[in-house]
């Protein structure tokens, strides 16, 4: 009975560390995300700080990525940046953020 109890206790300790890991990737990339977003917005280093809370907040909201990207594209509105390069740049912060 150890042994199962072992691989139980062993398997929910992965599962622990992999959804921690996943976290700080998130959390990164929406730290990559939300500064090339307020680059372009040309916001102070000040404002740049809060942003990135704001948006690293803003995925909390529900699970998956739509919160976050709805909450981009609003803030770039009126700026000519196109939903798909959003998206792309989603995807290029999060293989960046994975290294």
């Amino acid at each position: 009975m150890n042994t199962f109890n072992d691989r139980e206790k062993g398997f929910e300790k992965k599962f622990a560390n992999d959804q921690e890991a996943e976290f700080r990737i998130s959390a990164k990339r929406n730290k990559l995300l939300a500064s090339w977003v307020a680059d372009l917005l040309k916001f102070s280093e000040d404002q740049k700080k809060n942003y990135i809370t704001e948006v690293i907040k803003a995925d909390f909201q529900e699970s998956g990525d739509e919160d976050v990207f709805r909450k981009i594209k609003k803030d770039l509105e009126g700026k000519n940046i196109q939903d798909t390069e959003i998206r792309k740049k989603m995807l290029e912060f999060l293989e960046e953020a994975k290294k």
